[in-house]
């Protein structure tokens, strides 16, 4: 099954020319195959599908696949607005920059421990972060200049968060803001290591055969669609998702289509890809072929606030 790809999120120039002292590039297609005109995926799509298979069959009933499955692993935001959304452009800006003025008494130390509940059952005890850990990853030390937001107070509480088992009910930190009536919220519980992957990363791939995601955006209400972040460079006709479903995992291979040979700037570029699938992802582990590990959830940032 392949793929829907959405809008260029971002873009990273690195203003080189592909074979000038640089080696090969992102983008600039220096694997294999002579001349200057684009190059197909269909002599790669056997390794793809080979390499999918073998990703599965390795995690599919394994140790680290029960390990996933008993770890709090975030498939949503940590980070919730105030209820109606942030308002007007000034307000979001502050938002994605990161741009806040604390002028409250952050709590001291909180309980040790706080209990993350599953709604399809079971719980787990997890270590409680301190309200300046939670303040600090909204801030992500900016000072820069701009609109900002005003902290006026904070108290522990909790917030529904979208995880690999489904929703659950974690402790979080509820930030008052100064002109909204409801608060912003920051989850207090770091994710449950990513366990040991049960298979090695893919060697020696050119990027029309295979490539690393760049993160897990999100899975659609139903579970039968979900976004992530596929990366490719200038001189290509862009990135695709191919998808290997079985009973225990999603695993999804990425790669570059029509990579081209000869100078171009070398750039990185971002895309969403919506990758549509057979069955609900339900409790699946969505795994990078590339990689071999789970594709972790992307906190968002600019790509996803939608700002004019």
């Amino acid at each position: 099954m392949r793929t829907t790809t959405h809008r260029t999120v971002r873009l990273l120039s690195l203003l080189v020319l592909c074979g000038v002292g640089m080696g090969t590039a992102a983008g600039c297609g220096g694997e294999g195959g002579g001349g200057s005109g684009p190059r197909g995926d269909a002599d790669a799509a056997p390794a793809r599908k080979a390499r999918a298979g073998q990703v599965a069959k390795a995690w599919d009933g394994s140790a680290a696949a029960d390990l996933w499955h008993r770890g709090y692993h975030p498939m949503s935001e940590q980070t919730q607005v105030p209820e109606g959304g942030l308002r007007g452009k000034a307000d979001r800006n502050a938002y994605v920059s990161g741009n806040f003025d604390l002028r409250a008494e952050l709590p001291a130390a909180p309980p040790a421990d706080g209990r993350v509940t599953w709604e399809s059952g079971g719980s787990r005890v997890m270590r409680v972060t301190d309200a300046r850990t939670a303040y600090d990853a909204l801030e992500r030390g900016s000072s820069g200049p701009g609109p900002r937001l005003t902290v006026t107070g904070a108290e522990l509480g909790t917030m529904r968060v979208a995880t690999s088992r489904g929703p659950a009910t974690v402790p979080a930190w509820l930030f008052t803001l100064d002109g909204y009536d409801t608060p912003l919220k920051r989850a207090a519980v770091t994710p449950s290591k990513l366990p040991q992957t049960p298979v090695a990363p893919a060697e020696d791939v050119s990027t029309g055969e295979l490539r690393s995601l760049g993160g897990l955006v999100e899975v659609a209400d139903d579970g039968r669609a979900v976004t992530v972040m596929a990366l490719h460079g200038s001189c290509d006709d862009g990135p695709a998702v191919d998808v290997l479903e079985t009973g225990g995992s999603v695993v999804l291979s990425a790669y570059v289509r029509g990579t081209q040979d000869g100078p171009c700037a070398a750039s990185l570029e971002a895309e969403e890809v919506v990758v549509r699938l057979a069955e609900p992802v339900g409790g699946r582990i969505v795994v990078d072929a590339f990689t071999g590990r789970p594709v972790p959830f992307e906190e968002p940032n600019a790509r996803s606030m939608g700002l004019s």
